[in-house]
């Protein structure tokens, strides 16, 4: 099969477009900016994002309410009462810390600093840069500040490889060469890189290509 037909075989399982839109707009976390970057602090360990993130940064926002960016660079005791990992709780608050001088709105700030970020400088970006900031957090930051990209975590390398090796061609294992990877089969495929990367954490591979079971907690978040 060629790459495109096994692209659309894998992306026919699922119907993300609007949640990759939401996401493009930064209107995750029902445009809680705050919450968005908890969920990327929280997500950069490799826990599964279903089951152990999404599940937390709702116990957070029921249990403070957090609505600001403000709020959350003051809320490090607040975040350890319901996620114990300090080094991820520290990055929130330091991402918070730098996006505020950025702009007094967060949407903007975060949009802003995803807009002059280069992934090829990801390291000495002002983001990338704080303690516990990899280049998977980076740019899932990146993607909910509104830029069409994809993360170059490990089970969207397994999917987007596996893919690659059905079709005949070689697997791209290092993380800059992968994301260019990934866009160039996006303009060939006519899907987004976003698109792509999101239906990798979205597909179950055994028995055939199917949805997994938490999709529908795409609606909350």
């Amino acid at each position: 099969m060629k790459l495109k037909e096994i692209v659309n075989t894998y992306m026919s399982a699922v119907n993300i477009s609007k949640y990759c839109d939401r996401c493009l707009d930064t209107r995750r976390w029902g445009g809680n900016v705050a919450l968005m970057v908890v969920d990327a602090a929280f997500t950069s360990i490799g826990l599964n994002y279903f089951t152990a993130v999404v599940p937390k940064v709702k116990e957070f926002r029921e249990r403070y309410g957090i609505s600001s960016l403000s709020e959350l660079s003051e809320s490090e005791k607040e975040l350890l009462s319901v996620w114990r990992n300090r080094r991820s709780v520290k990055v929130a608050v330091d991402i918070a810390k730098v996006l505020l001088e950025f702009d007094s709105n967060d949407r903007t700030a975060l949009r802003m600093w995803a807009r002059e970020a280069r992934l090829e400088d990801w390291k000495d970006d002002a983001v990338g840069s704080i303690k516990g900031v990899g280049i998977n957090t980076f740019q899932y930051l990146r993607m909910m500040g509104g830029i069409d990209t994809v993360m170059p975590d490990r089970i969207v390398k397994r999917v987007i490889n596996g893919i690659l090796e059905k079709a005949g061609e070689e697997p791209v294992e290092k993380d800059i060469p992968f994301i260019s990877r990934v866009h160039e089969i996006a303009k060939l495929t006519g899907y987004r890189p976003i698109e792509l990367c999101w239906m990798t954490w979205l597909v179950e591979e055994k028995d055939g290509i199917k949805p997994k079971k938490y999709v529908a907690l795409l609606e909350e978040i």
